[in-house]
């Protein structure tokens, strides 16, 4: 397995953006009236910009990377 931790030893920073999100995630779900959560309110949790169709991808590794 490899490690992704930094030269100092400390946090992987991804895994702790991915933490938070799914805090938020988790706060947004507590607080929804529905039973699940639609698409479109993970999105606006997630700040998902949806892409247009035949826009290019964005960056090098495309909207994901």
């Amino acid at each position: 397995m490899v490690s992704r931790r930094g030269p100092s030893g400390g946090p992987d920073p991804v895994a702790l953006i991915e933490i938070d999100l799914y805090g938020e995630l988790m706060i947004a779900a507590s607080s929804a009236v529905e039973e699940r959560l639609s698409t479109d309110r993970i999105d606006e949790v997630l700040r998902v910009v949806r892409r247009q169709r035949g826009e290019p991808p964005e960056g090098p590794g495309g909207a994901e990377g």
